[in-house]
Parts: C-alpha cells; structure tokens; sequence
C-alpha cells in the first residue's frame, strides 16, 4: 500500500478520534496535510481557530507566514509534509497539556514513520519537548542539529512567535535560511548532536554462567 493511501487512512482515524477532551470541543480534527514521501516534515503545537474550522493546518496568520518563510528559501509548500503534535485545537489556543500530547502521539510517530522524512523541523517549544526531551529550550536549540533513531531534526521558532513578538520577525527570517543553507548541503557529523537513547548491551546469561559456576552441591537433582 502506498504511503498516501496509508496517510489517509491514519488521517480518517484522526477526524472521529475520541482519546482525549480536545475531541468534545473541536470542530475539526487537522491530521496534517503534504507530500507523503516529504524529505522535510514540519511539526507545530496544535490547530488554532482557522485551522479548526477548515481542518487543515497552518492556513492562519501563523501559517500565511510560513508559507512566505517557505517561499523565502526556495522550499514548495507541496514538497513538505505539515502536521502538529495535537490533532484538535486546544480552547483558547492554550498550550496542550500532557495527556493530550500523549494521547495524540501514536499518530504522530505513525506519520513520521509512513512519511520517512529526512529532517524534521519542530516549530516551537511543545513541539521540541515533545519531539526530542523536555530538557531542551528552543531559544537554545533553534537552528541546531539534532539525531535521533536515525532522524535529524533541526527546531526552529513558531512562526506564531515572530507575530507575537514583532522583534523576533529577523530572527525567524534568517533562521529560515540557515535551516535552507542546511539542507541544501551535506550536514558534517561535528555538526550533530546524537540524542539516540542507548541501549544497554544485553547480559549474555550463558557466558555470565561460565564464569561463574554454580557449586555442585546446589544442584536441583
């Protein structure tokens, strides 16, 4: 099955989703929208009121803004893969709390894991807590490189922030070129911060049981 038909699939379960309260005040879930073999997935907060009542996302202020930063580096809107870390929006546009992130994080991980995407660009702080550790701030890590189990991700402001924070609009502006000049090239690995889990290695029992043999008094016959 080919990795749209997948996403809409997933999308479909994401419009009657009934996992968390986000569910009884939404208008619309958003599951994301963009090419299903993106190199580039962007990932935001959650829907505000425009993306609510269309059901798609980043088509509000924030996103008319996106679309311009997208044109400003030479990036097609239709060549990436947009989405957020909830589904529905949250009243108010507050920030989401834990346990809808949590009860909308399969279908991310599910979109990351259909799509494949090479680089994924987490649009603010919720979407780089989510994406790669509550420890991180993202005036710290914007526009930094980052791998995890095999992705690299490179945060960047929300545009929301530069909207926000009219003082912020240059800095958006030229973070959107370094993310560009990024991808345009090969990233060095001097550039990349691994924050891959590690896996403990495995105790061989068997070897641990040779060099260690049971007195033969104890044995069980």
């Amino acid at each position: 099955m080919d990795k749209a038909r997948l996403l809409e699939e997933l999308a479909a379960e994401i419009r009657v989703c009934p996992l968390c309260r986000l569910c009884e005040t939404r208008t619309h879930a958003v599951p994301g929208e963009g090419n299903a073999t993106a190199r580039i997935m962007f990932v935001g907060e959650g829907p505000g009121e425009k993306e609510d009542l269309e059901g798609r996302p980043f088509v509000g202020a924030a996103g008319q803004l996106l679309n311009t930063l997208l044109e400003q580096a030479g990036i097609a809107r239709d060549d990436v893969f947009i989405t957020n870390i909830v589904k529905c929006r949250p009243p108010g546009n507050r920030v989401p709390l834990i346990d809808e992130v949590e009860a909308c994080n399969d279908y991310l991980m599910a979109q990351i894991a259909i799509i494949e995407p090479k680089i994924i660009c987490p649009l603010g702080s919720p979407a780089l807590k989510t994406l790669l550790g509550p420890d991180l701030k993202i005036t710290q890590a914007r526009c930094k490189v980052f791998r995890k189990s095999g992705i690299l991700f490179i945060p960047l402001y929300h545009p929301a922030a530069a909207l926000h924070r009219k003082e912020l609009m240059s800095t958006v502006q030229a973070d959107i070129m370094v993310l560009k000049e990024l991808i345009d090239r090969e990233i060095r690995e001097d550039e990349i911060t691994d924050l891959t889990p590690k896996v403990p290695p495995v105790c061989d029992a068997s070897a641990e049981a040779d060099e260690n043999p049971a007195p033969a008094n104890l044995s069980l016959f």
